[in-house]
C-alpha cells in the first residue's frame, strides 16, 4: 500500500478520501490490502470515503475466529469510527464477514458490494489439503485463482506459502474455512433487503459463476454484473472495468 496505516486502540486501518457515506473494504483469507489498490485509487477521487480495517484473522483467539466474530468486529470498528450508515465491499471471505453484518445490523448498511463471495459455496483449496513445504503446488493453486495466471505474482505466491507453512495461521485458515461452510447463508439472504451489487468473474473457480447467480436468485434488491476472462478477485484482475461497474451502480441507486 503507498498510503500509511492508521492505528488506534485495537484497530489498524486505511482512510482515504471524502464522502458522506463511507465505502468499508473487506479483504479475503489469503486476500491483502494491495488487493483493492485500483479500488482505493479510483473511488478516493470520486468524492467517497474510503475505509479499509485490517481483519484479525489470525491475531484472534482460536474461539474468535469464525465468520461472526469478524462481522462482530466489523460492528464494533463501525461504531468506533461513529460511521451512520455504511457500503461494505467484501471479496471471498470478506464478502462473507459482509454479509453476516448485513443480517445482523441491518440498519446501518446503505449497500452492499460482493465480489468472489463466499457464504453459499467456495472451493478454497479444491480437494487438496494444502501441502506445507511444496511451493510449486501452492504456487498452482495460487494461480488457480485467477484467469490469468500471470497475475498470481511472486510476491503473492511467496504471501501464501509463508501463511501455510506457518502453522498457527494455517490452523487459523483452516478454521476460518470450516467456519464459512458452518455458516451458509442461502436461508437469510431472501429476508436481506440491502441494495446489493454482485460483480463476478465469468471464469471463477473458487466460487463459480453458478454460485452468482444463486446470490442474485436469493437476494430480493440484487444486481449481477458479469466480467469475462476473469477469475475469483475481479478487483485485481480487471480493476477498471470492476470500477466502472461499481461507479455505475452506486450513482443508479444514489449512493
Amino acid at each position: 500500500m503507498k498510503q500509511a496505516l492508521k492505528k488506534e486502540g485495537k484497530y489498524s486501518y486505511l482512510e482515504v478520501g471524502e464522502g458522506t457515506t463511507p465505502i468499508i473494504i473487506l479483504h479475503g483469507l489469503m486476500g491483502g490490502l494491495s488487493n483493492f489498490d485500483g479500488v482505493i485509487d479510483y473511488f478516493s477521487k470520486k468524492n467517497y470515503k474510503i475505509v479499509f480495517p485490517e481483519l484479525p484473522l489470525y491475531n484472534s483467539n482460536i474461539l474468535k475466529t469464525n465468520v461472526k466474530a469478524f462481522a462482530k468486529y466489523v460492528k464494533d470498528f463501525i461504531d468506533f469510527k461513529g460511521f451512520d450508515k455504511v457500503i461494505l465491499l467484501g471479496n471471498s471471505l470478506g464478502g462473507h464477514i459482509a454479509l453476516y453484518h448485513a443480517k445482523i445490523n441491518p440498519e446501518k448498511m446503505a449497500g452492499l458490494i460482493l465480489t468472489g463471495s463466499s457464504g453459499l459455496y467456495e472451493s478454497a483449496m479444491g480437494d487438496s489439503y494444502p501441502r506445507r513445504g511444496d511451493y510449486e503446488f501452492i504456487k498452482k493453486k495460487a494461480q488457480d485463482v485467477f484467469y490469468d495466471p500471470a497475475v498470481a505474482t511472486k510476491e503473492i505466491v511467496d504471501d501464501v506459502y509463508a501463511t501455510v507453512n506457518d502453522r498457527m495461521k494455517l490452523v487459523k485458515t483452516l478454521t476460518i474455512a470450516k467456519s464459512a461452510i458452518r455458516h451458509n447463508m442461502a436461508k437469510d439472504l431472501p429476508e436481506m433487503q440491502v441494495p446489493t451489487c454482485l460483480i463476478w468473474g465469468k471464469n471463477d473457480n473458487v466460487t463459480p459463476p453458478e454460485v452468482a447467480e444463486e446470490f442474485n436468485e436469493l437476494l430480493p434488491n440484487s444486481t449481477l454484473y458479469w466480467i469475462d476472462k476473469c477469475g475469483h478477485a475481479a478487483m485485481m484482475e480487471h480493476p477498471d472495468e470492476f470500477n466502472e461497474i461499481m461507479f455505475t451502480w452506486l450513482k443508479q441507486n444514489n449512493l
